[in-house]
C-alpha cells in the first residue's frame, strides 16, 4: 500500500475549492498515468484469458488472432491495433462493447478505424443473427458510409474467422511494441485523428 504525504495530495472536498497548486499536482498525477496506458492495456488483453466461455478460444486467443490476420492481410498498425483491442469491452460493456473499445482507441488513430471498431458489433450480425432470430441486415443502413468496405473487410476477414485453434497466432508480446507506438501518441493529435467526427 502506497503512503501519502500531505503534499501529494490535493487540499479539496469539491473541485471548485482547488487552488492552482492542487490542480498542478493532479496534472502531474494524470501525465504519469496516462503514460501508463499502454501497460494498462496489456493487462486488460491478458484477463481475456479469462473472459466469455463457450468458444473453442478464450477472447485472448481471438483477438490476438484477428489482429494476426488483419497484419497478415497487409493491414496497417492502426487497423492491427484495433483488431487487437476490438472486444476489450466484452467484460465491462458486454450489451456495447464496440462503443466502449472504439472510445479507448479513438484518440489515437485515424476516424476511418475508430468507426470501424464502433460498428463492428451490428456488422458481425450478418454471420450468425439469423442462428438466434436477430436481424442480420442492420449494417446495410451505412452501405454508402465511405466506411461500409472497411468495416466488412474487419470483420469478414478478420474478426469473424478468428476462431480457428489451428491458426497460426503471434502472442501478445510480437503485437506490443505496436500497441506502445499507438497508445503513446499526442492524444487527439488533428494529423492523425483529423477533424471528423468517428460516432456522427
Amino acid at each position: 500500500m502506497t503512503t501519502s504525504t500531505s503534499s501529494d495530495i490535493v487540499s479539496f472536498t469539491r473541485m471548485d475549492q482547488g487552488t492552482v497548486q492542487d490542480y498542478a499536482l493532479l496534472d502531474k498525477f494524470e501525465k504519469q498515468h496516462i503514460r501508463s496506458l499502454p501497460d494498462r492495456l496489456i493487462e486488460a488483453l491478458s484477463n481475456l484469458e479469462h473472459s466469455l466461455a463457450g468458444y473453442k478460444l478464450s477472447r485472448l486467443e481471438h483477438s490476438l488472432q484477428s489482429a494476426t490476420r488483419a497484419e497478415d492481410d497487409g493491414a496497417d498498425i492502426e487497423f492491427i491495433m484495433a483488431a487487437l483491442i476490438h472486444d476489450l469491452g466484452d467484460d465491462l460493456a458486454p450489451e456495447n462493447h464496440s462503443q466502449l473499445a472504439a472510445t479507448i482507441i479513438r484518440p489515437y488513430v485515424r476516424a476511418e478505424v475508430t468507426w470501424v471498431v464502433h460498428m463492428h458489433g451490428l456488422f458481425q450480425m450478418q454471420f450468425y443473427g439469423a442462428q438466434m432470430g436477430l436481424p442480420t441486415d442492420g449494417h446495410l443502413e451505412y452501405k454508402n458510409h465511405p466506411w461500409f468496405s472497411s468495416c466488412q473487410r474487419f470483420c469478414d476477414d478478420w474478426d469473424q474467422q478468428a476462431f480457428d485453434p489451428n491458426y497460426t497466432t503471434r502472442p501478445l508480446t510480437h503485437f506490443e511494441p505496436m500497441l506502445k507506438e499507438v497508445f503513446t501518441r499526442t492524444a487527439f493529435d488533428p494529423t492523425i485523428v483529423g477533424t471528423e467526427n468517428p460516432f456522427a
